[in-house]
């Protein structure tokens, strides 16, 4: 009996048991040698006295080590002697699928199809490389913690799993995924493992396994004979067709291929995912009439960004251009969250920062509005210049009388210059002036014909 710090292959340390079945446990180990994590799947000691059991078991790990796909598991290592016999694996972070449905009973639509999605994936990949899993069921899909499916267990359960239904030790889990075929001791195929693939979405979305019965062989057989119990009405139409052909009884009936069961499973996620974020944006959409409400009931004089935000809805234009709260709302739009709250628009010209777009009515509002208040302004700018010009003329005008008197003062009544006699500046007492002034003299010179006498004036600086 295997127990926690047993080594295996003088390498491989069992430290926690994670989970037991009917072929054997899986532990947790340690890889000694490389210094990793491990899982190890250990097998029953009764079930090495079947000679060619253990060497089957050796040749199917051999080939599940041929598979490279990031949905299987990876097989590190094989090994077996008289009494035990062990296959060492990727160890993989997260939980079951069956501890997950033990917990919260059923998923969506939307996530069984993507984990379905995943699995047909993986199990597609085992066939092309000629493997039959042969035991599909909840506990060999782990969940890592990013929603990725690994699937795990290749090999263990086999053609010949009725035979031992009712041996001691076997897994009543087991038989409830079993198809029909393998149930009547048909060799199992790729079919057989799409129709556990079905049952194991029938559980995810119903929250029950199809078949119930009081031993292995009664719920083996009853996958032979019975319709399952219909799934649950808000399961869609279209989810319902996919796992129903899935779990059909003749395998000719079933999809063709886990590649055609992958790829129906995530075109119908996809459109799930779609349908369900439309219904989250729907009612943010179905209260767009609703906004006039809060827009109304805002300040008398609102930030000017508001205003441009509401003007921009394309849902229902002009319903928050409001100079005017009789005339701002189309006929379509409910008046009934206005009308009894009063509306104080600012004035049509309240900053100048504010979009054009929020301060123009769009043309679906224009028939039924007043008149803009635009022209004012113009007779104020008239105005303005009128005033400015009479000004100006004033101004000119005072300037001409201001010139003409002057000039008059300073040419007189004949016209001519008005001449200065005397002294500059004062005189001295000896006759002579201020030698810093600069005074004028009077000089009469004799003509040159007549007896007259010219006068000549003359500026002297001492």
């Amino acid at each position: 009996m295997l127990s926690s710090g047993v080594k295996l292959g003088n390498r491989y340390r069992l430290d926690e048991r994670i989970a037991s079945g009917g072929m054997g446990d899986v532990w947790r180990g340690t890889d000694e040698v490389l210094g990793r994590t491990v899982a190890v799947k250990s097998l029953l000691p009764a079930l090495l006295d079947d000679p060619d059991f253990a060497e089957r078991f050796r040749g199917e790990a051999r080939t599940m080590a041929t598979i490279n796909h990031p949905g299987v598991v990876d097989i590190y290592d094989f090994g077996s002697d008289q009494q035990i016999a062990f296959l060492v694996m990727e160890y993989v972070e997260g939980d079951a699928l069956s501890a997950t449905l033990n917990r919260v009973g059923r998923l969506t639509s939307a996530r069984t199809m993507a984990l379905v999605a995943q699995a047909a994936d993986a199990l597609h990949a085992a066939h092309l490389e000629g493997i039959v899993h042969r035991d599909v069921k909840p506990g060999n899909l782990l969940v890592r913690p990013n929603g990725t499916l690994v699937l795990t267990d290749f090999g263990i359960a086999r053609s010949d799993l009725v035979a031992q239904l009712t041996a001691a030790g076997s897994v009543l889990g087991t038989a409830s995924y079993i198809s029909p075929e393998q149930a009547t001791g048909a060799v199992a195929t790729p079919s057989s493992d799409v129709y556990a693939l079905g049952v194991v979405a029938y559980q995810c979305l119903s929250g029950r396994r199809p078949f119930e019965g009081d031993n292995p062989l009664d719920i083996a057989l009853r996958h032979v004979r019975d319709t399952p119990r219909a799934l649950p009405a808000d399961i869609p139409s279209q989810v319902r067709a996919v796992v129903e052909r899935a779990m059909a009884k003749d395998p000719a009936d079933r999809w063709p291929s886990a590649a055609a069961l992958a790829g129906v499973t995530r075109q119908l996620k996809a459109q799930l995912s779609q349908a369900a974020r439309s219904v989250g944006q729907a009612s943010p959409v179905s209260a767009v009439p609703g906004r006039v409400s809060p827009v109304s009931a805002a300040p008398a004089s609102p930030a000017p960004g508001r205003a441009s935000v509401v003007s921009a809805v394309p849902v229902a234009p002009g319903r928050a251009r409001v100079p005017s709260p009789a005339t701002a709302l189309p006929p379509q739009v409910s008046r009934s969250p206005v009308a009894p709250q009063p509306f104080h628009p600012p004035a049509p010209r309240p900053q100048a920062g504010w979009s054009p777009v929020a301060a123009v009515p769009p043309a679906s509002a224009r028939p039924g509005r007043p008149p803009m208040s635009a022209p004012p302004p113009r007779p104020s700018r008239f105005g303005r210049g009128l005033l400015i010009l009479l000004l100006a003329v004033l101004v000119v005008t005072c300037f001409g009388m201001v010139s003409s008197v002057w000039h008059e003062a300073y040419t007189g009544s004949s016209g001519r210059p008005v001449q200065s006699t005397g002294m500059s500046g004062e005189l001295r007492h000896d006759g002579r002036d201020d030698s810093d002034r600069t005074s004028y003299r009077q000089l009469q010179l004799p003509s040159t014909g007549d007896d007259e006498t010219t006068t000549s004036e003359g500026r002297q600086t001492r």
